[in-house]
């Protein structure tokens, strides 16, 4: 009785799931048949409707309250608002992925995209050895490995999968066929990309997510786990590591930026730093933040505290 009972409990779990799945993916394919730009804004309209009402937004509130103490509760709402246009715009931006993206790195034709560090780019391709390239959740960073794929740049990418298999499924098939080579994080994900760096290649993550068994760091001023992979990886293949972002410009325009190399901290012997190595991540994902607080997604339980709320 008992196992009828949890596969009863499983396969209802397993219904909503898709049916969520479908539902999702029968708005974003409704808004495909519309021009890429009223159904971008439209989105953006949607989620600043609906967002507020979800009871995420008060852990939004409660982030960016301890972020900018210094901002009044107005100023807050607005950026909170701000925050759930930008995801919006982020879901359906995945839609309109192909024809949004229309930078050519040979050509002078200003377009949607623009791209700051092409020599940074071109270097890279044209010149192989092992490196890192770093973001965070902010504008479309989904545009970065697209970016890179552009230039002839491959860097294998590791992504978190959603947590519904249904749509983790049909953003795997999106992400692989634009992006390169995807990496699922999960217990083995580090192999794969210490092959690659020890082949010679690239590599990008996502440095923003919580990690629950990461070192203990800050991220504006209040402490977090941050995982040690990328400082762990740079110190065994002593691989150059780079920052790079998306911005959102006006009109559904953007500007994908990939920095001048980064030199990692080391101790008094030598050694690459790796906690001071993860606080300097967080630090310059902090900065980015800081200009664009609207573009980040301020719903991840970055501070782990949803259990207190």
């Amino acid at each position: 009785m008992k196992m009828f009972l949890i596969r009863i409990v499983l396969a209802l779990r397993n219904f909503q799931q898709w049916a969520v799945a479908q539902a999702a993916f029968g708005f974003l394919n409704l808004l495909k048949v519309f021009p890429a730009d009223p159904a971008i804004r439209f989105a953006d309209r949607l989620a600043r409707k609906v967002g507020p009402h979800l009871p995420r937004h008060k852990l939004m509130l409660t982030n960016l309250r301890n972020a900018f103490p210094e901002k009044s509760e107005s100023e807050l709402e607005e950026i909170a608002v701000a925050s759930w246009g930008h995801m919006g715009r982020l879901a359906t931006e995945y839609v309109f992925l192909d024809r949004l993206f229309d930078f050519d790195p040979e050509s002078q034709k200003p377009g949607r995209v623009e791209v700051s560090g092409i020599p940074i780019f071109l270097d890279l391709r044209d010149n192989p050895r092992p490196f890192i390239v770093f973001t965070a959740h902010t504008g479309n960073f989904e545009l970065l490995p697209v970016a890179g794929k552009a230039f002839g740049l491959e860097v294998m990418v590791l992504f978190r999968p959603p947590n519904n298999p249904y749509i983790a499924d049909k953003v795997f098939s999106f992400r692989s066929a634009r992006m390169g080579q995807l990496v699922p994080s999960h217990a083995g994900s580090s192999f794969a990309l210490a092959r690659r760096l020890e082949a010679g290649g690239g590599v990008g993550v996502l440095v923003d997510q919580k990690f629950k068994k990461g070192l203990t760091t800050t991220f504006f001023g209040r402490p977090v786990r941050t995982n040690p992979l990328l400082a762990k990886l740079s110190r065994q293949f002593n691989c150059e590591v780079y920052p790079a972002r998306c911005i959102r410009l006006p009109d559904n325009r953007y500007r994908l930026e990939i920095e001048p190399r980064v030199e990692l901290p080391r101790d008094e012997r030598g050694n690459l730093d790796v906690e001071a190595t993860a606080q300097m991540l967080n630090d310059k994902v902090e900065s980015w933040v800081r200009e664009y607080p609207e573009q980040w997604l301020w719903y991840h339980d970055r501070w782990a505290i949803k259990k207190t709320l």
